[in-house]
């Protein structure tokens, strides 16, 4: 049975910081893009970020330079971590595998066949 498990949500002041983990089993994702997306209440899921089989990275403009995301393929495990946080960044954040053989790396959610359960990140002001 494949799972993705998020780990590290939690409250934390503006300004802050937290690490997000993604635990995957079942299967390896090592040559799969893997990304973050969010949900704000009353709003949409969003991508956040993402890295490819080859650990190329991308970021939505509104978390460049502030937050990280980085895979360890050895523990199948995928990481965000969030600096310099903003109330704006609360959301249930999702980790999600992209298994299509092409790599390329979508901002779409229906493009990603594995989640996780979500961890809630709550940032005040």
């Amino acid at each position: 049975q494949v799972q993705l498990v998020e780990s590290g949500g939690g409250s934390v002041q503006a300004g802050g910081s937290l690490r997000l983990s993604c635990a995957a089993s079942g299967r390896s994702f090592s040559t799969y893009v893997m990304a973050w997306f969010r949900q704000a209440p009353g709003k949409e899921r969003e991508f956040v970020a993402a890295v490819t089989g080859s650990d190329a990275t991308y970021y939505t403009d509104s978390v460049k330079g502030r937050f990280t995301i980085s895979r360890d393929t050895a523990k199948n495990s995928m990481y965000l971590q969030m600096n310099s946080l903003k109330p704006e960044d609360t959301a249930v954040y999702y980790c999600a595998a992209d298994t299509r053989p092409s790599g390329i790396v979508s901002g779409v959610t229906y493009h990603y066949d594995y989640w996780g359960q979500g961890a809630q990140v709550t940032v005040s002001s």
